[in-house]
Parts: C-alpha cells; sequence; structure tokens
C-alpha cells in the first residue's frame, strides 16, 4: 500500500486543515510531544545523531515538496513495528491520523522551518481589515473579531451596566462595588463613563493591593521558611514595597531592575535594597541533619527557576540535571543563569526564630523620623559632653594627685553576676559546683567569662555550664592542647559555636583568660583575650542559630568531661560583652592609687583606661556625669528602639565571588567543568556595557532585543483579566508550551507594553477598555460545546473569583473589612488545633481586633500551614513560583461558605446591616442583593428569598436558643438592639446569598 493511499484512509473524515501548514504552530507541537525525547536537544537521551530540532540535521531525512521520497514522513506512516517511529518496541503509540496529514501537507508545502515563535522579537502586524469595524474599539478587538469572523462567529453584546461594573471592580481592585457606585455608573450616559470608572479604579489603593497578591505567588511569598521545622520570619517590608510599586505605577522594567538587582545599582537606596527580597523569599530549612551546602545550593536553583518562569517563561529547570529535551537550553546554560545568583553570602543551614542573614533594616517612615530624631539627640548630647572633656580632664588631674596618696582600686563592675576571687587548686580530678543560676545565657545574649588560670596540663576545663562531655550542651572555656578554647554548642553537630586561639598560653604560669561574645550569633564576634591582649582565633564551627538550654551548674575546674590541672582564681561571669579596653583592664594587678602615683608617659594604655573608667565611674563633676548619663541613657534607648525596627532579608554579593560550576546531574557535590554568570545560547547577548553580575542580567531582561520578558509579562495580565492566557502554558514558552490562539495579538500586546514605557496601568486600561472585554458572558449550548474556555473570545470572561476575592468580598459587603494598608501579617480566624495537628507547639493563636478583618493580602501565611480557606479555594502553597491561576470546583468550597467563622460571622453582620437600612422585608433581600451580586433580585428569586426568610424566621422563633448559638460566630459583636430571632433568620439569608454561584463568579 502507497504512504499516500494509507494516509488518505487514515484521514477520511478529519476536519480540513488550513490551506498552509505552520511548523511553529502545527509541526513543531507534534516533533516536540513524539520525537524530541529521542532526536532532540537532550545529547544524554538522544538515540541517534538524527536531530528534529535542528534545521540542517532534520533535512537529511527530508525532501521538500515530497513526502513520499521523506525519510521521516515514511517511518511514521510505516506498519512495520520494526520501522515505525515513534518505536513501537519501545511502547509508543504512533501519530493519530491528523498529526500524520500534518506532517504529509508541511512536508507537500516545502518543509519551511521556523526560529521558535516565542525566540524572535515580537512586532506590531498590521491590523487585519474587518467585516464589521464598528464593535472594535482598539486594536486588540480587531485581532479578535478577524479571528471571530474567519471561525464563522459574532461577539457577543456588551454586558449589562451593573454586571460590567461589577466584573471590571473585581479585576482591578478585588473588591466589588457598592450600590451607590452602581447606581451612579448605570445613571451616567455621558460616552466616556466607563472609562471614568476604570481611571477611578486604576488610581484606587485598593488596585495595589489586588496586583500585589498575583505577584507574591509569584515570588512564593510567606511569613515562614518552609520545610519542616518551617519557623518564622518577616518579610512585610517587601511585601510593602510591592504595594508601593504598584501604587505608584512604577515602570516594569524598573520594577524588575530593583528587584533583581537594587543592591547593585549605584548609590543603591533602602528602597532599592529592601526590593532584592524578591529573591529572598525561597523556602529554607533548619532541620537538623540536613548537608548544608546541599542545600544552600537548592536555594540558588531556586532563584535561577524562579526568575526564569517569571519573566522567561521558560521550563529552565528541566535543564538542571541535563541538556532540556524539549528546547534549546543546555545544561550550561543553566548553570551560567545559576552563576548569577551563587554569590550571596548564606547558609543551608538557617536561623529558624527569625530573618537569616543577608538582611537589612528596613524601618517604616515614622519609625525613620524617630530614628533621626535619635541620631540628632545623640549628637547634641555627645556635642555637650566633649564640651566639657576639657574641664573634666582637668579634674582627672587632680584627682589622681590625692589617690595617688590613698589605698583605692577599682575594676569592671557593671553587667558583674558572679565573681569568685579565691585562688583554688585542681589536681585534674574534681570540680567546684557554683549552682544553676548564673550564666543562664541563650545564642542572642552577650557575655563575658573571665578568670587567672595557672595550667599544669594542656587540657582542661576552666569554667562550664553545660553537660559534663565534650559535645554536650553549653558554655564550656576550656585548655585544649594548651590553646584556649571556647564552645556555645546546643547541638555538637550543628547548632554550636566553636572557636579556639591560634597560639597556646605557657604552662606552670598565672595568666588571665576573658571570652567575649556580643550575642550577634557570629562567631567572627567572639574575642577571647590573654593578659588583656586580643588573639588571633580560628573559627572550628559557626552556628550557633538555636536556643540553649542546660539544668547543669555552673563549674569551676570542670565541664565538657574535662578537669583542670593547676590554679584558678578570680572567676567571673558578666551578662555584658566587655570592651577591648575593659577587657584589657581585668588584669591589671596594679590599683587605681599605684597607678595615679606614675606619671603619665610611665602608665600603660590599659592602666590609663583603669584610671579612666575608674574616674569617670566615681569622681567625674557632677555636670560632666550627668551629661555622660543622658548620652548613655539617649544611646540605651535609640538601641532598644532600633532593635523593634523591622527586618528584611536581601540579596547582597559575596566579598570574595564564589566559584560557580556545572552540577553533574544536577548533585551539589559533583562539579563539573566551572562556568560564569551569562543567559542562554539560543536568546540576544549580553551587551558590552552590562556587567557580568545580577544587574547585567535585570537590563537584559527588560532590553527590547529580548523577545521574552514583555510578551510574558502582558500573557499574565490577559490571564488575570480573560482566565486564560493568549498562551495557556503562562509557565511555559517553550516547545511543550501552547501556541498563542491569537500570536499577532499577544506580540501587538508586548511591544504596546514596551512603547508605553513599561506602564502596567496603560496596558490593563487597554485590556479592560477592549469591547472584547465588556461583552456579555452569557453562553449558548453550541459555542459552549465549540468553544467551551472561551479562546476565541466569542463572549465575555465569567469564571469564579479568586480566593481573597471571595473572602474579602463576604468583608466589603458586610461591613467588616478594615482597609489599612502595608504592615504586618494578620492572622484571621483558623480551625482550631490545625496547627498542632500538623507542626506541633503552641499552635494557631488568632488576632483580637482589627486583624481578623484585613484584606486577605495580608493574611499569615505558614507555607507547612497555609491559610484553609484560601488553599481550599486553590490558592498556592507558596513552597514555590506559582503564576498559572487554578480553579477547582468541589464540594468542600461549599462547606467552607456555609461553616468557615469568617462567613458566618459576615452573614450576620450583612444581616445587621440591611436591618438597618432598611425595614420592609423585601427592601431588605433588595438591599442584601445588591451588595452581595449588585443588582436587584429577579422575581422569581425574590420570591424564593422571601419564602427562604419565612422558615427561617419560623425555626427561629420555635427555637430562640439555637439562635442565640447560631449569632455567636466571630468575635464582632453582635447588634443587641435587634431581635435575636429575625436576625437570625436574616442571617441564615445572608449565609445563603453568600453561597450562590453567582456570588462567587465572576459574571
Amino acid at each position: 500500500m502507497s504512504g499516500r493511499l494509507f494516509c488518505l484512509l487514515l484521514t477520511a473524515g478529519l476536519p480540513a486543515l488550513g490551506a498552509n501548514v505552520s511548523f511553529n504552530r502545527d509541526v513543531r507541537p507534534i516533533l516536540s510531544d513524539r520525537c524530541y525525547t529521542c532526536h532532540g536537544p537532550d545529547s544524554a537521551s538522544r538515540k541517534s545523531k538524527l536531530r528534529l530540532d535542528k534545521e540542517d540535521s532534520a533535512r537529511t531525512a527530508l525532501t521538500s515538496g515530497d513526502p513520499a521520497h521523506s525519510e521521516i514522513y515514511l517511518r511514521v506512516t510505516s506498519t512495520s513495528k520494526a520501522k515505525r517511529m515513534p518505536p513501537a518496541y519501545m511502547g509508543h503509540q504512533p501519530l493519530s491520523a491528523r498529526e500524520i496529514e500534518i506532517m504529509r501537507q508541511w512536508i507537500e508545502q516545502g518543509a519551511k522551518f521556523e526560529p521558535h515563535w516565542s525566540l524572535v522579537p515580537p512586532r506590531k502586524a498590521a491590523v487585519p481589515a474587518l467585516k464589521e469595524q464598528a464593535w472594535a474599539h482598539n486594536e486588540i478587538d480587531r485581532w479578535i473579531l478577524a479571528r471571530l469572523e474567519q471561525e464563522g462567529l459574532q461577539p457577543a453584546p456588551r454586558a449589562d451596566k451593573a454586571t460590567l461594573l461589577r466584573r471590571v471592580s473585581f479585576d482591578l481592585t478585588g473588591l466589588p462595588p457598592t450600590p451607590q457606585e452602581v447606581d451612579a455608573f448605570v445613571s451616567d450616559a455621558a460616552p466616556n463613563a466607563y472609562e471614568r470608572v476604570v481611571d477611578r479604579l486604576l488610581a484606587s489603593p485598593r488596585y495595589a493591593e489586588r496586583m500585589t497578591i498575583r505577584w507574591l505567588e509569584a515570588a512564593r511569598y510567606a511569613d515562614s521558611n518552609g520545610y519542616q521545622s518551617d519557623g518564622p520570619r518577616d518579610m512585610w517590608r517587601w511585601r510593602d514595597w510591592v504595594i508601593d510599586a504598584f501604587r505608584n505605577n512604577m515602570p516594569f522594567d524598573q520594577f524588575t531592575i530593583e528587584q533583581l538587582a537594587g543592591d547593585l545599582l549605584p548609590d543603591a537606596t533602602l528602597s532599592q535594597r529592601v526590593a532584592t527580597a524578591f529573591n529572598r523569599n525561597h523556602s529554607t530549612s533548619a532541620e537538623g541533619g540536613i548537608v548544608d551546602e546541599e542545600f544552600r545550593v537548592q536555594y540558588v536553583a531556586d532563584r535561577t527557576e524562579t526568575t526564569s518562569t517569571v519573566w522567561l517563561g521558560m521550563t529552565v529547570g528541566c535543564a538542571r540535571c541535563h541538556d532540556h529535551k524539549y528546547d534549546p537550553i543546555l545544561q550550561k546554560d543553566y548553570y551560567q543563569l545559576f552563576a548569577y545568583f551563587n554569590n550571596v553570602p548564606e547558609r543551608g543551614f538557617v536561623y529558624n526564630f527569625g530573618n537569616e542573614e543577608p538582611y537589612i533594616k528596613a524601618p517604616l517612615p515614622d519609625q525613620q523620623v524617630k530614628l533621626d530624631d535619635y541620631a540628632m539627640r545623640i549628637e547634641a548630647a555627645r556635642a555637650r559632653v566633649h564640651s566639657m572633656e576639657p574641664a573634666s580632664r582637668a579634674a582627672q588631674q587632680k584627682w589622681e594627685r590625692q589617690t595617688a596618696r590613698e589605698d583605692e582600686d577599682w575594676t569592671p563592675t557593671s553587667g558583674l553576676t558572679l565573681r569568685v576571687f579565691d585562688e583554688e587548686h585542681f589536681d585534674g580530678k574534681h570540680q567546684t559546683e557554683v549552682g544553676d543560676k548564673v550564666a543562664g545565657f541563650n545564642f542572642h545574649d552577650p557575655y563575658t567569662f573571665a578568670a587567672w588560670i595557672k595550667p599544669e596540663a594542656p587540657d582542661g576545663a576552666v569554667m562550664s555550664r553545660g553537660e559534663d562531655y565534650l559535645e554536650g550542651t553549653g558554655h564550656f572555656v576550656h585548655l585544649i592542647g594548651g590553646k584556649v578554647r571556647f564552645h556555645a554548642t546546643m547541638r555538637w553537630t550543628d547548632l554550636a559555636m566553636r572557636v579556639e586561639t591560634i597560639e597556646p598560653v605557657k604552662l606552670n604560669e598565672w595568666q588571665h583568660v576573658a571570652v567575649t561574645y556580643d550575642g550577634s550569633m557570629q562567631a567572627s564576634h567572639v574575642k577571647i583575650y590573654v593578659n588583656g591582649a586580643p588573639r588571633k582565633l580560628k573559627i572550628l564551627f559557626d552556628q550557633p542559630i538555636w536556643p540553649l538550654e542546660t539544668k547543669q551548674p555552673f563549674r569551676i575546674g570542670g565541664g565538657g568531661g574535662l578537669r583542670f590541672k593547676g590554679g584558678i582564681r578570680d572567676v567571673r561571669v558578666y551578662n555584658v560583652a566587655l570592651s577591648e579596653a575593659e577587657a584589657a583592664v581585668l588584669p591589671i594587678p596594679d590599683t587605681v592609687s599605684q597607678i595615679a602615683a606614675l606619671t603619665p608617659p610611665r602608665r600603660s594604655k590599659a592602666q590609663s583606661d583603669k584610671l579612666h573608667f575608674c574616674f569617670l565611674e566615681r569622681h567625674a563633676p557632677e555636670n560632666f556625669a550627668k551629661a555622660r548619663t543622658e548620652l548613655a541613657a539617649l544611646e540605651t534607648e535609640q538601641a532598644q528602639y532600633f532593635a523593634k525596627i523591622p527586618t528584611v532579608m536581601v540579596m547582597k554579593e559575596r566579598e570574595t565571588p564564589r566559584e560557580s560550576f556545572l552540577l553533574k546531574r544536577g548533585a551539589y557535590d559533583a562539579h563539573g567543568e566551572p562556568v560564569t554568570p551569562d543567559v542562554p545560547g539560543v536568546l540576544p547577548r549580553l551587551k558590552p556595557e552590562w556587567p557580568r553580575n545580577r544587574l547585567g542580567l535585570a537590563r537584559w531582561l527588560v532590553d527590547r532585543g529580548n523577545p521574552l520578558t514583555a510578551r510574558v509579562t502582558v500573557n499574565r495580565y490577559w490571564q488575570m483579566l480573560f482566565g486564560t492566557g493568549l498562551v495557556k502554558t503562562v509557565e511555559d514558552f517553550g516547545s511543550q508550551g501552547e501556541w498563542p490562539m491569537h500570536p499577532e495579538l499577544l506580540d501587538w500586546l508586548a511591544v504596546e507594553f514596551m512603547d508605553s514605557g513599561w506602564d502596567v496601568k496603560h496596558i490593563l486600561k487597554t485590556m479592560v477598555m477592549s469591547a472584547a472585554y465588556q461583552q456579555d458572558s452569557k453562553v449558548g449550548p453550541a459555542l459552549q460545546q465549540r468553544d467551551p474556555e472561551n479562546r476565541l473570545l466569542a463572549r465575555g470572561p465569567r469564571y469564579r473569583l479568586a480566593p481573597e476575592m471571595i473572602r474579602d468580598q463576604a468583608l466589603a459587603v458586610s461591613g467588616l473589612l478594615v482597609e489599612k494598608t502595608g504592615g504586618p501579617s494578620v492572622k484571621p480566624y483558623q480551625p482550631e488545633g490545625l496547627w498542632q495537628e500538623l507542626q506541633g507547639g503552641s499552635g494557631y493563636k488568632a488576632d483580637e481586633g482589627e486583624g481578623l478583618w484585613r484584606r486577605s493580602l495580608y493574611t499569615y501565611w505558614r507555607r507547612t500551614v497555609p491559610a484553609p480557606g484560601m488553599i481550599t479555594f486553590d490558592s498556592p502553597t507558596r513552597e514555590t513560583c506559582v503564576v498559572r491561576e487554578t480553579r477547582t470546583n468541589t464540594p468542600l468550597q461549599a462547606l467552607d461558605l456555609m461553616n468557615d467563622v469568617l462567613y458566618l460571622e459576615a452573614s450576620r453582620k450583612l444581616a445587621e446591616r440591611v436591618m438597618h437600612d432598611a425595614a420592609d422585608p423585601r427592601a431588605r433581600i433588595d438591599e442584601a442583593f445588591r451588595l452581595v451580586l449588585g443588582r436587584r433580585p429577579k422575581a422569581r428569586e425574590d420570591a424564593f428569598i422571601n419564602s427562604a426568610l419565612e422558615r427561617f424566621s419560623t425555626y427561629y422563633t420555635g427555637h430562640p436558643a439555637e439562635a442565640e448559638k447560631y449569632l455567636q460566630q466571630g468575635h464582632a459583636p453582635v447588634d443587641k438592639a435587634l431581635p435575636k430571632e429575625t436576625l437570625a433568620a436574616y442571617t441564615a439569608v445572608a449565609s445563603l446569598l453568600f453561597n450562590l454561584d453567582e456570588a462567587i463568579t465572576k459574571e
């Protein structure tokens, strides 16, 4: 049987294909799905030299215009199991009849190849001619209508004004219109009435909040770290930054550059540094036993893949372990992108009780004003102290002459919690216990340990508060090999801090040792002094990031499984970190009077400091002492206030760049060839003037020569308004992604976006002003069957509201909504015991007051236990970047709307609202409809709802206790002035309205 006859038999009854077969639209998807696994970009899985993703290679198996002599065609049509492709002997199904016919027509028409459509820079094509010009409002409509005319379809009429206002209000602000706004718009006959509404909504602060929540999902924003331990973090100052950016309509190119590389801009502002938190929003782990480098590499990979998804719309992550199987992205390309994000000074095993380095303080505007005030007052106080110093020096000289004739001494006592002055000799076997009320320090507490020692052996414990074995929990000052060793250990293997001196101390000689730590959770901030001089240290382990608790006593001469041999005296413990000057004073044996008797040139610096400290503490002139006290009080007050300033984790470059490698099989420890930062080879090259760092990458992403960023971004905005992107696979513009439903329109929007100066509000306004957007969403059976997803846009968009809109609508129409922009996350109602069941601990504690009724944007988001009401309605978990909006329809959603405390409370408050607004039952029902649905009830609906109201009234009148119980949901006070039985009945009606399909749907 000839191939021609075989194909004719197969294609009998198939719908006719277009006159011209497009390689990108028709052929590439077949090759990508059915052929690229063995004949595509991935060299590791390629089964022969033939590559169907490369034109020059593919043409060796093609004869243009002649399918019968084209090996590709002969193989896909072969009846031999040994020859047929895809191979039957590997379990693959043959091409469908339609796929074979597409291949035949393509070859017959010349087998023309095309570069992948998304890799060609967009351009504005000539707008098509139309049969009906009047319908089109702008260029969007011309492309839509041209396709409809081609398909033999007519656009729907314009939606009624109430429906349109509700639609655009949700789309641009995430909240419904008020009845007053509906009335005003319906009665406004001006030709530009709708445009004025759009402008008003875009100027609303609500617009910025609506735009922000989708960006949070793309950025995987959360208030916790993720993974099993899932400790808290504070990143809300970045969320505030995003809100501000949308409110101010920051151009999207600037929005991009600041988030990816704001810290690398010249003279970067605080705001620009805060913006870089975008790529610190990823999950992090504080789980015991993890491999630090493995997880650090995972964080870098997350940044690489998130950035690629958000701006390039490509599945770059598929090239982490091998060359991409479908797209022209090499594994080396992946790790060159990876190298841009591999230079952050970070750990894989992180702090589980707050933000992890690098982070910065991010004061709010009012906090910055107060900080500036502190700085000004402290500067003035210092100036006062400085002006008094000449008189103070003269007073000190006079005092020195007097004290030289007396017997006075001094030592630092501020913060001193223990001093055991007596000398004790230890035999290497015994130790002295002082009790368990001393040195109960934690990882963020400052402290100082000090003592005189005369070691007779190189190993031993000077002092400790911890378990009596070397790896035990606690604080330990040891001698090991004659070197002073300090341990602060929670868990030896991964939660500890260990440092030691480079040089050993001398045996059989009295020496003074002191260890100070400032509570910074960094081993580099430990100082060890021997005889008052700081010693060079070797950091053995640096992970003091977990609370450290022990019930062990404080020991002298023992601890950590070691015993001291030799003398120890004057043991001290301070709850402050002594300064270097104070530490140098500790071993000075001379009394203050003895030092005063020396002429100044004969005094060491430490002796002079001791004399000066004593004078300042005890003998300074009253006015000078008062000025110093006031300065110290101000500095303490400033420090305490500064400690409360919110922080945010940000991007930062290491001082010494980290070398990057291609990781074999994606394994963190399998280094292949070194790589340097660069962009995928299939995309345009970086300009010479751009730096090879994140700033250069950001500028490349928003350069007009980049074919992807503008397309990908406007496609997500289209998805936001129409429910589905022009490219349905919004996260994948590659070979496995969908061909654009309207490719010329997508390109027009992309170019328009760039031409407008990357103006987000402009492109959104252009979309919502189109006639396509304003169509009625009603659909008949024929159109429903032909275009169930409304891809052709012969009608307006209709789909279920986003999770946050459903909740926020209930708050808004009930009058509960607290509209307050920005600030820390809040904890609204949540089922009891959920956190404990999944995570243990003390559990979830809901806020009291306004935190219960803020917009869902501000809801506290814990990755392992995300907000259940949001997840039920398909919010992503935010463990990874998600840009595609998904919608399901499940019974659990109805149960949530009927039983969740928030919706029951909102139903009660809505009932109270309409009962106060109107006296007549029908007027109350009418108002409730207008509030929830934006329209009045139809006659049949009105009859049904009033019948339901009567049934509810009868029931609650006969069951007053049930009415009382029903009204107690939530913390909002019940209006006692209203009859509880009547209020309960209206509450039940309001709950019914919230459960209507129309209430949770954008019509």
